[in-house]
Formats: C-alpha cells, sequence, structure tokens
C-alpha cells in the first residue's frame, strides 16, 4: 500500500516500576533522516532504535520524542565511603595538634562532610529495559505506519483523477491534429486564390505544403509516449512500497512530453491543452515530493 512520508504515532507502556511514552512524527525528505531526543539513560540503545525503525520507515524527516518515568527508589542505594571518611578525620586531627584545638568529632558530624556518603543508583538489566522500550517503540511505529498508509490512499487517489483528467486532455490533441490539417489546407487554398486570381494550382503542391506542415507540428509520438507514461504511473501507483522516486521520475518524463507538444503547437486550442497538461503534471509533482 501506498505510504505518505507525513505521520504521527504515539504509545505509552508502564508497569509498577517504569513508564515509557514515544511519540514521532514525520514530514517528506529525499532520505531517511531520523532525530532523536530522549533521556540519557536510554541513549545506549540508539543504535538499536535506528535500526528498528528502518523496518517500519524507509524515507522521511522522522522526530522521535522518547520520555521515560521511574516509580520506584529500590534501585537508589547509599554508599559509605569509608577512605574519604578517615582522611577527614586525620587531617581534622592534624588541625587540632597544630593549633592546638578540640579535635573530638562525633560519627553524626563526620557524616555530614562531602562525599562521605553518596546515593549510588544500582544498574539496570539492560536487556529487560531494551525489551520495554522496543515493545513501545514498536506500537507507536505501527500507529505511525497506520497514519502514513490512510494518508497515502488520499493521495492515490487524488493522483489517480489528475491522471485520468490528463488522459482526456491528451486524447483531445490527438482529435485537434486533422482539424489543425484541415484548416491549414483550407487557408492555404484560399490564400493561394487570392494571389493567382484565375491560375490554378496543381493540388499535388498544396498536398506538399501540407504535408511538410503536419510534419512539423505532428505530436503523435509524444501524445503516445505520454499516453504510456500514464498509464505506467497507474501501474506503479499499485505497488506497496518505495514507489516515490520512481513516480517522480515518470513525472519528469511526462514534464518532457508536454513541454514538446507546446513548443510544437501551431494552434491556441492545441497550446492551452499543453498548459494544462503541464499544469496537472506539476500539481501531480507536488503530490509524489509526499509520497515514500
Amino acid at each position: 500500500m501506498m505510504k505518505s512520508m507525513t505521520g504521527f504515532g504515539r504509545a505509552e507502556l508502564l508497569d509498577e516500576e517504569k513508564k515509557i511514552t514515544v511519540e514521532m512524527k514525520s514530514v517528506n525528505h529525499r532520505y531517511l533522516d531520523i532525530n532523536m531526543r530522549m533521556p540519557k539513560k536510554l541513549s545506549v540503545f540508539e543504535a538499536a532504535i535506528r535500526t528498528l525503525l528502518k523496518e517500519y520507515i524507509q524515507r522521511g524527516k522522522v522526530d522521535l520524542f522518547i520520555t521515560y518515568e521511574d516509580y520506584t527508589q529500590s534501585r537508589v542505594s547509599v554508599k559509605y565511603n569509608q577512605e574519604i571518611a578517615g582522611q577527614y578525620l586525620e587531617y581534622l586531627r592534624q588541625i587540632g595538634d597544630n593549633f592546638h584545638l578540640d579535635s573530638k568529632i562525633s560519627a553524626a558530624e563526620l557524616s555530614r562532610y562531602p562525599e562521605v556518603f553518596t546515593m549510588e543508583e544500582q544498574t539496570q538489566d539492560e536487556k529487560e529495559l531494551w525489551s520495554f522500550l522496543e515493545e513501545t517503540i514498536r506500537r507507536a511505529a505501527i500507529q505511525f505506519v497506520e497514519t502514513r498508509t490512510k494518508e497515502g490512499a488520499h493521495l492515490r487517489q487524488d493522483i489517480l483523477e489528475k491522471l485520468h483528467g490528463m488522459e482526456e486532455k491528451v486524447q483531445q490533441v490527438e482529435d485537434r491534429s486533422p482539424e489543425i490539417l484541415r484548416e491549414y489546407r483550407e487557408k492555404l487554398e484560399t490564400k493561394v486564390k487570392e494571389l493567382l486570381a484565375d491560375t490554378q494550382m496543381e493540388e499535388s503542391r498544396i498536398a506538399a505544403e501540407v504535408i511538410l506542415f503536419a510534419d512539423k507540428i505532428c505530436t503523435d509520438e509524444e501524445t503516445v509516449r505520454l499516453r504510456s507514461h500514464i498509464h505506467h504511473m497507474e501501474q506503479v501507483l499499485t505497488e506497496k512500497e518505495g514507489i516515490g522516486r520512481k513516480l517522480d521520475f515518470i513525472a519528469q518524463e511526462m514534464n518532457r512530453e508536454a513541454n514538446t507538444i507546446l513548443s510544437k503547437a501551431n494552434d491556441l486550442e492545441t497550446s492551452n491543452l499543453a498548459i494544462d497538461l503541464k499544469t496537472e503534471i506539476e500539481k501531480i509533482r507536488e503530490q509524489i515530493q509526499n509520497i515514500e
């Protein structure tokens, strides 16, 4: 199913000890560009997260936001630094001896000195934490892909309608071609009669002029190729994924054929049709920029 590059996904997972929230959004981009914002505690999983997201996303500028809340204090413990406490006590005694001061100090007083007691966070099982984080990211990514797929369906329908309109205009260009030749022949014959009066001009001479004119304005090759590109794009739109670049290339080829039709046009109606074709192609190209 065709996907847009614009999407949003959110998931939240919690248990008795923690809660992880993942939000992700994206806009169009030529390649896959992932920007992550998460707590320092989870930064060790950055490479694994990028690998995981590539399972769901091929193109787009993706912003990923992860928040982590710890509901328990059981992972924090008090650490007693005996060596530091001993150094404090030794220096306090030296100060007392040097300046004849009372160097008696209680354990409670000593414990208030910096770094004697420190709070230390116990390490958490990385496998357990990654499993919890991975599940949350996958849930957000599934929702993210669903929004992209939904918008992609709307884009597909819009492009198909534009392609149908373009094919009608191509048919009008083809239908107009013999009328242009007929009108040119009539104008040529009228002009010859005005200039030569009663003198007769060979029919073969007029036919030769018409053939030269027909060859100059002929757009048969362009309309055939343009129609082929339209059908090709319709076929590509039925493919599942990774079609954005292919569609962009086809649109470039379509625009080239429309330009050639416009340059060969020697008729106001055909020129207007070619301009309409170019306008529709440009609209399609704008839509394609947002397809993955």
